[in-house]
């Protein structure tokens, strides 16, 4: 098998006590890869060579027009690899091969638009009539820690560690366990591209009392960004605190998707299926909690029921493949399966779905469950959708907040006043309306409640990884 290392100091390398662990495709249930396996050593060893690279290295000196012009090259590099990057997250976490292709163009976008966003993005002037002239600016913080998830391997990634490397920072990045290779080719291409050694390290290894737990807990970091499960994203804000490290946090979500009686309901299954089944719904962002107005609710689930019973499920490298025969993980289908087992006894009932083979769950559509079933309050992260019925605005708006995760939230009508008012009224960091999964890179991203502290995008990415400077000057009379 393969063997892909840290990358520390642009050098790929083992840990340092000899470490290793299986890097396991969900489809096959097979080792397909050795990952080097650190611990705390290898993880200061990280945070030692970014310190050094941007106190002492070239990148945070560099122009904005030079670190532009790397990152540009990264990018390409990553369009002439698309095929080895996409099929690396295939076969760590189980993702339709189309899908993983499209995620890795994402991926190069990211990278290209905040190369170009942070050498476009300018600071202000301040007039002042005293005799003086203020102005503001955006200097890099420093050593920036990235910890990416499972489901959008590259994506993910890439979203944190592309505005920070834009804007002059050094980089220690550790993805997760289970989906690890892309990190390490990617990193690979930063440093053919130019990026200098030390500017993008990644660790490879375990959170707690392992390599993430030590990279949160080092004082020599200035940043720390991460993704993932709202519990662990406590414990990071509890370790950073005690340094006093700015966080930012993208955690977990319920996502509402709210369907009126003049909805567009051709638009609004698709884009349902999408919410709930894409990526075996595997992503925090899912619409898993299912709002259906009485008027248009028998007609609307039959609808949805028959286009999930119609997606394609089969092996994630063919091509073909629109939903994935096997969630990320043995640990995260006993998870998923585990809900499943709590339906019935909570008053629900699975209108189709359920366990698959392996590590599989099929399409699963839930309804008749109470709001206070462990599938309406929890986060599953798996293809189980939730559907209940509304009659009112102020029931719909009233049942979607009554959550707390406040990642995302969807509406679907035709009435733009009852667009723009619900999207007022719910408590989310994101409502799309006719619409799911849309990003436009300068707007804020992030959520409220259990869903995560801070924003990321544009100038929140900016201003998450800068220190802003005012600076003062006394002009003199002639």
């Amino acid at each position: 098998m393969d063997f892909y290392g840290h990358i520390i100091d642009g050098v790929e390398v083992p840990s340092l006590d000899g470490a290793t662990m299986d890097d396991v495709n969900p489809y096959t249930r097979e080792p397909w890869a050795t990952i080097a396996c650190g611990g705390k050593a290898d993880a200061d060893r990280a945070v030692a060579a970014a310190r050094k690279a941007f106190d002492e290295g070239p990148w945070p000196r560099m122009g904005f027009e030079e670190r532009q012009e790397i990152l540009h090259r990264l990018a390409d590099l990553m369009d002439e690899h698309a095929d080895e990057l996409a099929m690396a997250d295939t076969r760590d976490m189980g993702k339709p091969i189309t899908q993983a292709l499209h995620d890795v163009a994402r991926s190069a976008w990211n990278v290209r638009f905040f190369a170009d966003h942070a050498r476009l993005a300018m600071g202000e002037a301040y007039p002042m009539d005293s005799g003086h002239h203020a102005y503001s600016r955006f200097d890099p913080a420093g050593v920036a820690v990235a910890i990416s998830p499972w489901n959008f391997p590259l994506m993910l990634g890439t979203w944190k560690v592309a505005p920070a490397l834009a804007w002059g920072n050094t980089v220690v990045m550790k993805p997760a366990e289970d989906t690890p290779v892309s990190a390490t080719i990617w990193a690979r291409l930063a440093l053919e591209a130019g990026v200098p050694p030390g500017v993008l390290n990644v660790v490879h290894g375990y959170g707690p009392d392992s390599a993430g737990a030590a990279l949160t807990a080092n004082p020599d970091v200035d940043r720390i960004t991460f993704t993932g499960e709202s519990g662990t994203g406590k414990a990071i804000s509890a370790a950073a605190a005690g340094n006093l490290i700015p966080v930012s946090l993208e955690l977990g979500g319920k996502g509402a998707n709210i369907v009126f009686d003049d909805a567009d309901l051709d638009n609004a299954v698709y884009w349902a299926v999408q919410a709930i089944f894409r990526n075996a719904g595997q992503i925090c962002l899912s619409g898993s909690r299912l709002y259906l107005h009485s008027g248009i609710y028998d007609e609307f689930l039959a609808r949805f029921q028959a286009a999930a019973e119609s997606l394609k499920a089969g092996d994630p490298q063919d091509p073909d493949t629109e939903f994935p025969l096997a969630l990320a993980s043995e640990e995260h289908f006993t998870k998923v399966s585990g809900y499943l087992d709590t339906i019935a006894a909570d008053g629900g009932r699975i209108l189709t779905g359920g366990v698959g083979e392996g590590w599989s769950v099929r399409p699963t559509i839930v309804v008749d469950a109470p709001p206070t079933a462990r599938v309406c309050r929890e986060e599953i992260f798996g293809p189980v959708c939730v559907v209940q019925r509304f009659d009112t605005e102020d029931d719909a708006v009233a049942a979607a907040n009554a959550t707390r995760y406040g990642l995302n939230a969807m509406v679907f009508t035709e009435n733009l006043n009852i667009a723009h008012r619900v999207a007022a009224r719910l408590r989310a960091g994101t409502v799309w309306v006719n619409c799911f999964f849309i990003r436009d890179l300068r707007a804020p991203f992030g959520g409220v409640g259990d869903s995560g502290v801070g924003r990321e995008g544009g100038n929140f990415s900016r201003e998450f990884f800068t220190e802003p400077k005012a600076v003062i000057m006394q002009i003199d009379e002639s």
